[in-house]
């Protein structure tokens, strides 16, 4: 039989269940677009820039059993949508890139938008495959797929020349997808035993789960409940462990976690990390104290000892490998010794949040009374992205999450202008969900322009703004060593004006006193399906714990000469 790549691209994406594309027609991919836009399965979604679609991909990808797909120009789309394949690479999300390439029959050189996307993408895709022949181009994106989302997911770019999409060449067959099942890694079973061995035998186990522990909730639930073992996550990881359980602490465990976690893991003995890469952030900058029996699960050999030191490594599947922990447990005489560790993280818990409701925010609205009316607002399934800033780890230690999936942010690539396309990514995967955004003002500014997409597709979703008119992560950052703020302080922006721009209703959120009823306005309106930007004028002089303990953590580990620099400098400009 004979058929254009472009059907055959649309052929195969329906095949993997895919739902959305993202991204932005040019002569390269319209061919592709035009069977898109005859699919019954598959909805293209038009962006104003290839880097949010890309969020938007990323968001669908992490909220639901769905894999995110750009479909873009080559070259300039390729650069654009750079950010967000960064971001998905180093998050460990999985994304298919299906992107359009010049002529591969022309006599000419110097042809529009001809560059090697490949080379250029090397170092932040897990592959990257060019089409040569009608006949291959299913196989390849069942291919690329299969490496998108097995071991640690990824990215993946697949260019398909134009002659291909234009000109119908002759196909074998047209295969069915079958999905590759996950299997155990052979001569593991030392390994779990030895584990086992160390969580029955320690006075004080713990558990610290990443983003590769997500999809294993049931199985650490039972383990954690079986050993009395505290919860610690990494700030991707936040869902991985329902705050609703009595042993969740929080977000890390060292000097820069909440007082809940750097109480309940102060004496542990045997720490059991189960997807994580032991990365800065989730180390609070490399400042935790991990205990010699160390035990650590994850998909990806290489984050083995990257770091820390580990007394037993197991490759594999959380889910698999933990089931398999679990029958050995089980078998295993365990005594409980840290019987009082549920009231303690309760207290810790309860502790930390009057310490942020007795600060005087004055005009201001205060973070933890602002979370605490949101979180009793929205449902229990709702979810919560947060983009890059201070507001991340105001919402890592003051919003609890209930639920696998349905907190995530941008991490390891960390990059400001993830959460408005993300919001929209996610509502398009769960429409039936309620879906909110934590936006930093400096954040929102990036990826504003995704507010036309949101109202032009009834997007109801908030986007919720904290407002400080600072780069607030940075600027109190600069604060300590400086006494002053160098390009972190912004413009003056009419975010009133913007948000009506775009077609989204805009509420204004003053003061302490407003928060209840401008929420649940906000909440009436997107049950509507119609988007909402929350402008709050938020309180952010008093820090988190993660500033608070990174700030310490650095400042001790610099060079003696450059931390009396720091120091000095520091004390002449206050005087």
């Amino acid at each position: 039989m004979k058929k254009t790549a472009a059907w055959l691209v649309r052929y195969a994406l329906e095949q993997l269940g895919v739902t959305h594309t993202f991204g932005i027609p040019g002569v390269h991919n319209t061919e592709i677009y035009d069977e898109l836009d005859k699919s019954a399965l598959i909805e293209p979604v038009l962006v104003t820039h290839e880097g949010y679609g890309a969020f938007m991909a990323d968001a669908i990808s992490r909220s639901s059993d769905n894999i995110g797909t750009l479909v873009i120009v080559p070259a300039a789309g390729a650069t654009h949508a750079a950010s967000g394949i960064g971001e998905a690479f180093l998050d460990g999300i999985a994304m298919l890139i299906i992107s359009g390439g010049v002529r591969t029959d022309s006599d000419f050189s110097y042809q529009l938008h001809d560059m090697d996307q490949h080379k250029m993408l090397e170092p932040i895709t897990k592959a990257s495959f060019k089409i040569a022949s009608h006949d291959e181009v299913v196989s390849t994106i069942f291919k690329a797929y299969d490496i998108a989302t097995s071991g640690e997911p990824g990215p993946v770019f697949i260019e398909v020349p134009i002659n291909f999409q234009l000109d119908k060449g002759e196909v074998s067959d047209l295969p069915i997808y079958q999905k590759v099942p996950v299997q155990l890694k052979n001569g593991i079973s030392e390994q779990i035993q030895q584990a086992a061995m160390l969580l029955t035998q320690a006075k004080n186990p713990g558990l610290f789960i990443g983003w590769g522990a997500v999809e294993a909730n049931d199985v650490v639930t039972e383990i954690v409940e079986l050993i009395n073992a505290p919860v610690a996550t990494t700030l991707q990881g936040l869902s991985s462990f329902s705050a609703l359980h009595p042993l969740h602490t929080g977000m890390g465990f060292g000097n820069a976690a909440v007082p809940a976690a750097t109480n309940a893991f102060k004496n542990c003995d045997c720490l059991l990390a189960i997807g994580t890469r032991f990365a800065e952030i989730g180390t609070g900058s490399f400042g935790v104290t991990v205990p010699e029996n160390l035990i650590h699960i994850d998909i990806n050999p290489k984050v083995f000892n990257a770091n820390y030191p580990a007394k037993v490594m197991i490759e594999g599947d959380a889910q698999l490998v933990l089931a398999e922990l679990l029958a050995a447990l089980k078998k295993s005489k365990i005594i409980i010794q840290n019987t009082d560790i549920k009231e303690q993280i309760k207290q810790d818990k309860q502790d930390y949040i009057n310490e942020w409701l007795q600060h005087d925010s004055k005009n201001r609205v205060n973070p933890a009374l602002f979370f605490q009316h949101l979180r009793g607002a929205i449902d229990d399934d709702a979810f919560v992205v947060a983009d890059d800033g201070n507001h991340t780890f105001l919402t890592a230690e003051l919003m609890p999450c209930y639920q696998p999936k349905h907190f995530f942010s941008p991490t390891d690539f960390n990059c400001m202008g993830y959460a408005i396309p993300a919001v929209i990514g996610t509502k398009l995967a769960n429409p039936n969900k309620q879906v909110l955004g934590i936006i930093g003002d400096g954040a929102f500014l990036m990826s504003q322009t995704e507010l036309f997409t949101a109202s032009d597709r009834n997007i109801g979703a908030v986007f919720i703004i904290f407002n400080d008119g600072e780069l607030a992560q940075i600027s109190q950052a600069q604060q300590t060593p400086y006494n002053k703020k160098a390009c972190s302080v912004l413009p003056n922006v009419r975010f009133k004006a913007l948000s009506e721009a775009s077609g989204c209703r805009y509420i204004r959120l003053e003061n302490n006193d407003e928060i209840s009823d401008k929420i649940a306005q906000a909440l009436e309106l997107i049950a509507q399906n119609i988007p909402v930007v929350l402008d709050v004028n938020i309180d952010y002089s008093k820090r988190t714990r993660f500033t608070q303990g990174i700030i310490k953590t650095n400042l001790n580990r610099m060079k003696l000469p450059t931390k009396v620099r720091m120091i000095s400098r520091a004390l002449w400009r206050r005087i």
